[in-house]
């Protein structure tokens, strides 16, 4: 008896671990990038994505109901996604957000096979570089190449965290 309750403590005590760990990875699974048609429009703003330069972004949210389910949102550049995903009615629901990785990809025409995780990447801030409707966030997979593209093309580098809706404000 003795033998028989310790093992089912054994048993309950990492059946809840898996049940736990199961749920925490769904929560933070990474979606693939879909590729940016000709036609698709920006989430935020409506114009066609494809005809600016500069990097884009893609958003997947939860589903409110079944029929949803996870749903990509695309946008003509970081700085629209920014706008949208730093609402805080939108933030909570966000499960991937992914960007071009500009140190692979030619600014005027962003290579859909370089996006990258954005919570991981580097971005640039205030650069001379135009995305659509003017300013917008150069992202990056690692400091150094964020680093060298501010040292060229003047701006800041921040960690995804650091960005605010103030960033996303242009200078005057």
């Amino acid at each position: 008896m003795k033998y028989t309750l310790k093992y089912l403590i054994i048993l309950l005590s990492t059946l809840t671990l898996v049940s736990c760990s199961e749920h925490s990875a769904k929560k933070q699974s990474i979606h693939e990038a879909v590729a940016i048609e000709a036609a698709d429009e920006c989430h935020l703003c409506g114009m066609l994505i494809s005809e600016f330069p500069g990097p884009k972004g893609e958003l997947f949210k939860n589903g409110i109901s079944q029929d949803e389910g996870n749903k990509v949102h695309k946008f003509c550049s970081t700085r629209d996604m920014f706008s949208f995903y730093l609402d805080p009615e939108n933030k909570r629901n966000i499960t991937t957000i992914l960007v071009h990785d500009m140190s692979k990809s030619p600014w005027n025409n962003p290579n859909d096979e370089y996006f990258i995780d954005a919570r991981s990447a580097w971005f640039v801030t205030g650069s001379t570089q135009k995305g659509a409707m003017g300013a917008t966030l150069a992202s990056f997979s690692t400091k150094t190449d964020a680093q060298a593209f501010a040292d060229e093309f003047n701006g800041h580098v921040l960690a995804f965290n650091e960005i605010t809706l103030a960033t996303l404000m242009p200078a005057h």
